[in-house]
């Protein structure tokens, strides 16, 4: 199980969800209060990896308009496609991370907001290790996450069947550290989705740095 799996599960899900996952998602205080942080950080024409990047926004938009080189990858095509339109200061690439190739410092920041959830534990720590040497010392990563200790757990997630499988909080920390991140400050926070089925859930965001 795993791999390739995963990416295919994850791929149908986010098809079907489409811009209903911005509208979900779109007043997330903490979120845009990350890329705030992260904004702070960058200088000017700064590379950055958006990791799941969904229709583009709000994450791939607040940079790119700030002047920042944004690459933004997802597994849903319509997602992809979604945000080719709707973020055109971008550029956007359909595929799994996992695949894709990483030059050891070549980024000055990293964002992977909620796009671990659906791998296991073990592709989650091994990613968090190759985005960390992506980093330029000195860089950035924002994550964020639903910090639960669940593993392969069957749930419904905006009507869609997903697999969830995560970290709680203090978990989390130590595998973040493993790959070489410093956690500069974190935000753990309560947020419910603008959606008929969804209900409150726990969100926790790290703003990271490699040191």
């Amino acid at each position: 199980m795993g791999g390739k799996d995963d990416g295919r599960r994850a791929a149908a899900v986010f098809d079907a969800l489409g811009s209903g996952y911005e509208k979900a998602f779109a007043h997330s205080e903490a979120h845009l209060r990350s890329l705030e942080w992260l904004l702070g950080r960058l200088a000017p024409g700064s590379r950055v990896l958006d990791v799941g990047s969904g229709t583009g926004r709000p994450t791939a938009a607040t940079l790119a308009g700030a002047g920042h080189d944004v690459l933004g990858v997802d597994v849903s095509p319509v997602m992809v496609d979604l945000a080719t339109r709707q973020v055109p200061g971008a550029t956007f690439r359909c595929g799994d991370v996992r695949d894709l190739t990483l030059d050891e410092s070549s980024y000055h920041a990293v964002c992977v907001y909620f796009s671990l959830l659906q791998m296991e534990r073990a592709e989650q720590a091994a990613l968090l290790g190759r985005l960390t040497r992506a980093l330029l010392p000195g860089g950035s990563l924002v994550l964020a996450t639903v910090p639960l200790d669940v593993e392969g757990v069957d749930a419904v997630f905006m009507g869609q069947p997903v697999r969830v499988t995560s970290f709680a909080g203090a978990d989390l920390a130590d595998v973040v550290a493993g790959a070489g991140l410093t956690v500069l400050a974190e935000e753990n926070t309560l947020f419910t989705p603008d959606h008929p089925e969804a209900g409150p859930e726990p969100h926790l965001f790290l703003y990271c740095g490699r040191e």
